[in-house]
């Protein structure tokens, strides 16, 4: 994202906030801080507000490049690990079907 579209966004989100202390409180932080509505400077903020507002649609409209890598396999797809918190877990693949038969008769005697 570019810098310009990043001043924008900052300067929309400022004005998102004061209309919400306006919605719910009838608080006008810009024109409280900058001399009221009808001040130069508060006229300017407003026009950059709206500019940034102008600037920022086409965000609305991109599409993210993002989502493209996003990968809709889990992990144990790929590469699963069966790896312990505490230490390494023991490796049975090399245990053929035959150990394991001669194992559980020993158990039975």
């Amino acid at each position: 994202m570019s810098v310009l579209y990043r001043i924008a966004l900052i300067l929309v989100i400022i004005g998102a906030i004061n209309w919400g202390l306006i919605g719910f409180f009838r608080f006008d932080l810009v024109a409280y801080l900058f001399g009221g509505q009808t001040a130069v400077l508060s006229r300017w903020i407003y026009a950059l507000v709206g500019l940034a507002g102008l600037i920022t649609i086409p965000i609305l409209m991109k599409r993210f490049e993002d989502e493209e890598d996003v990968d809709t396999f889990s992990r144990m797809d790929r590469n699963p690990s069966y790896g312990m918190e505490a230490g390494e877990e023991a490796d049975f693949t090399e245990v053929t079907k035959k150990e394991v038969k001669t194992v559980e008769k020993k158990d039975k005697k």
